[in-house]
């Protein structure tokens, strides 16, 4: 078993290098720019929510309060006609970049403490580079990666979009395996 503490270096690293990637993969590389498409209409969808003082919030279109109004004509009928939609609205103004740059690193560095703490109590120090490489990348895959499917199977987003963001999930996982193979204590 290997203490938390004796593993800060692999935690710092691999959290900066997924997020280091994470810019790269977003700002380099373009295949994340067809993940949003424009609405038609936009304007006067934005006018309508204006008027009607749409606030910050995440909403479902058409909405029930529980399963059993779903067996309701008229609710039926929205649902046939459409269109369905979760809808978030963030605050208005334009979007600032530093407050979701910093929660993505502590993000990046909660997934490598939780890395850190699997691998430490499932493998003893001189444990060679890939048995730590297999333990600490499958733990990361699972928090950056696999956790991605939820917003397809229950949030409608396209499969499309969600394997891409497994991919780069896939990247940060492998970054960070090799992090801790490098640094794991001998």
């Amino acid at each position: 078993m290997v203490a938390l503490t004796a593993l800060w270096l692999p935690i710092l690293l691999s959290a900066v290098a997924a997020f280091i990637a994470s810019s790269i993969l977003h700002m380099v590389l373009t295949y994340h720019r067809s993940d949003y498409s424009p609405l038609p209409g936009e304007a006067n969808i934005q006018a309508a929510m204006r008027k009607e003082g749409v606030a910050r919030g995440h909403y479902v279109l058409p909405h029930c309060t529980d399963m059993k109004e779903m067996t309701k004509p008229e609710v039926k009928e929205k649902y046939e006609k459409g269109p369905v939609a979760l809808i978030t609205v963030m605050p208005s103004g334009l979007p600032s970049m530093a407050k979701p740059l910093v929660s993505w690193f502590v993000y990046c560095v909660v997934i490598s403490v939780f890395v850190a703490y699997l691998a430490g109590r499932t493998l003893a120090a001189g444990t060679d580079y890939l048995m730590v490489f297999r333990v600490a990348g499958t733990t990361a895959f699972l928090g950056y990666a696999a956790a991605q499917a939820t917003n397809s199977i229950w949030g409608g987003l396209p499969w499309g979009i969600t394997i891409k963001h497994m991919f780069d999930g896939l990247i940060y996982a492998l970054l960070t395996a090799g992090f801790f193979g490098w640094l794991w204590p001998s």
